[in-house]
């Protein structure tokens, strides 16, 4: 399993953007300085008033398929 941590800030607007499908993936770069993508999907949990804020850790398999997204701060 690989974990990977980075920060997130889109306002509500840019959320409904994902939400809708608009766009169908997220990528970000992670703490290490790695380019990550995965499924816009897994950030509609997180998704509130304000929109996403916060630092998260994604949890993947060796073979880089996604397990789960986490709020760690």
């Amino acid at each position: 399993m690989n974990e990977h941590y980075f920060r997130l800030n889109l306002s509500y607007n840019e959320c409904m953007d994902y939400y809708h499908g608009r766009y169908s993936a997220v990528q970000v770069i992670d703490d290490s300085g790695k380019t990550i993508r995965f499924t816009a999907n897994h950030l509609r949990p997180f998704i509130s008033s304000l929109g996403i804020r916060g630092r998260f850790r994604l949890l993947v398999t060796l073979e880089n398929q996604f397990i789960r997204l986490e709020r760690v701060a």
